[in-house]
């Protein structure tokens, strides 16, 4: 006799994710881990924080990672989002204009394949941004009638985040 194991409902993980102590993302299937993250990584998302918070138009506000996504049955916590309109004091998730994953080694293919795929279920991404954790390199994909990729690489570079009017340097980002 066998046992199988039933696969979590979105409803199911939420429920139990509420009760941990740690980070979960949720894959469709099951819990996965958030590990730790490198200093290259955390200064990143920090110094695009800054920037953009300098920036944005008072009605969007730009978090760092510990607000979820929840897409098509998964749930994600992205590096960075910005949000743009009300959101309740209390709400653990977030329906983003714009989500900026940062590469690592052990993320970069979901980040490229399945997250990128995630994304594009959530009808208010505008956006997704890519960057590259080592090198000023970013990916940005934008909502069209077909979602289109835009490299933009090196120092001397420019993202251009246009949904929401912002512009940062790159090398701003990698001094």
């Amino acid at each position: 006799m066998s046992a199988s194991l039933k696969p979590l409902t979105l409803e199911d993980f939420l429920a139990w994710e509420a009760l941990q102590p740690e980070k979960y993302e949720f894959d469709g299937i099951q819990p996965v881990a958030m590990t730790g993250t490198s200093v290259a990584h955390a200064r990143l998302v920090a110094r695009l924080i800054v920037a953009l918070a300098s920036r944005l138009p008072r009605r969007c506000e730009a978090f760092a990672n510990d607000l979820k996504v929840v897409s098509a049955n998964r749930v994600r916590y992205p590096d960075v989002t910005v949000v743009c309109g009300a959101t309740q004091p209390r709400d653990d998730s977030v329906q983003p204009v714009i989500v900026i994953e940062v590469l690592s080694p052990s993320t970069a293919l979901a980040d490229k394949r399945v997250k990128s795929h995630d994304y594009r279920n959530v009808t208010s991404i505008e956006a997704y941004v890519i960057l590259d954790q080592e090198e000023p390199n970013a990916t940005v994909m934008r909502r069209a009638a077909e979602w289109r990729e835009e490299p933009v690489n090196g120092l001397g570079e420019v993202l251009d985040l246009a949904e929401v009017g912002v512009a940062i340097p790159l090398a701003e980002l990698y001094r």
